[in-house]
């Protein structure tokens, strides 16, 4: 798996778009450490979903259930164990990695992310219910969510902030990270143990944006909206690292906050199932992967090294060509936010009721 130490090599941490108690138990999740470079793993709602229809929860609910647990309260935390006991799977790579790798994310409820105050009190109380410093708490980044991510933040607790689409939305995200850092020093909380990485959603973005084109017929532009997007979106984060204000929190000890690539699975059979990979490679990079992405990157993905830089001009000329073209991208990435969290939603009631099936039939 060259190709996977390349892309480590080139500074992208390799992260697991999926967690499941089997691959705990089973020794899969310490093998892809070991062999295939991954560092890091994040969850959301539709992977828990998935992975609680498994056959491996099975005690995990009958206790639940003999507790009287209610679904919200079993999914709580049967989700924090697999979180934890993750963590600690990585928990000699977040040393050697001084925090920065090693990381575990769980999430709040998605039906919380437009309200502030309920989602501050859920992620308190999450990484109290993980108990594990390597966790990250993982907040979308809906207008809503914004205070929210500074608020955890200024408690210093390490956030993973999820749902952006857009290089605007994007900028308030590296704004609510920046003062949530500004509060925790003036609580005299030490920064350098506080961690954030920023999801910026990929292939979603080509989906919307090609189905637009063909509407226009402007089928020649297909496929690049993504790349371009999030190459602007590296940009913003190499602007971020520099400055008064961030020279300011540098020298108290603060961590940049990464970029992380999500939804990097390619929907379209005529792309190259590595595009998102490949096409993302620079320094200070997360991508985040599901397992069949992860492989074919190992079996056939090549790295020629960074591939964002050298092409953040035309990524700005291609948006520009694609407004021309008649793309409303700004009414993209506002779609794409409002469906991700209604997905996430969606997600997490098919959660809730089977939890509750599960539980009422070990009653």
């Amino acid at each position: 798996m060259s190709s996977l130490q390349d892309l480590t090599n080139a500074g992208v941490s390799i992260w697991l778009d999926d967690l499941s108690r089997d691959r705990i138990e089973s020794g899969n999740l310490e093998n892809l450490i070991r062999d295939f470079s991954v560092r890091g793993v994040t969850t959301n709602p539709t992977i828990f979903a998935a992975a609680l229809k498994g056959s491996s929860y099975g005690s995990a609910i009958a206790e639940q259930a003999a507790k009287g647990a209610s679904a919200a309260q079993a999914i709580a935390e049967i989700t924090s164990k697999d979180v934890a006991d993750a963590c600690d799977i990585f928990a000699d790579l977040y040393r050697s990695s001084n925090g920065v790798d090693g990381r575990v994310s769980i999430e709040v409820e998605p039906g919380l992310a437009h309200n502030t105050e309920a989602t501050i009190a859920q992620a308190l109380e999450l990484y109290k219910m993980v108990g594990k410093e390597n966790v990250m708490i993982k907040i979308p980044a809906t207008k809503a969510g914004l205070p929210a991510i500074t608020e955890v933040i200024a408690n210093g607790i390490s956030v993973n902030v999820t749902l952006i689409f857009s290089t605007e939305r994007y900028a308030e995200v590296i704004d609510a990270y920046l003062l949530g850092l500004e509060k925790a020093a003036a609580k005299g909380i030490d920064l350098s143990k506080i961690h954030s990485v920023a999801s910026f959603f990929v292939s979603r973005v080509d989906t919307e944006v090609d189905k637009r084109l063909a509407a226009l017929g402007r089928s020649e532009l297909s496929s690049k909206a993504a790349l371009a997007n999030a190459r602007l979106a590296y940009g913003l984060f190499l602007e971020s690292i520099q400055g008064p204000r961030w020279n300011e929190l540098s020298a108290k000890g603060a961590n940049a906050q990464r970029p992380l690539m999500a939804s990097t699975g390619v929907k379209d059979p005529n792309l190259p199932d590595t595009l998102y990979v490949s096409e993302l490679v620079a320094p200070q990079l997360v991508n985040t992967m599901p397992e069949k992405t992860l492989m074919a990157m190992g079996d056939h993905g090549v790295v020629t090294g960074n591939t964002i830089e050298p092409n953040l001009a035309a990524a700005s000329d291609f948006l520009a060509e694609l407004s021309v073209a008649g793309v409303d991208f700004d009414d993209v990435t506002a779609l794409l936010e409002k469906e991700g969290v209604e997905k996430f939603i969606a997600s997490w009631d098919e959660l809730v009721a089977s939890v509750e099936a599960a539980l009422e039939a070990a009653r």
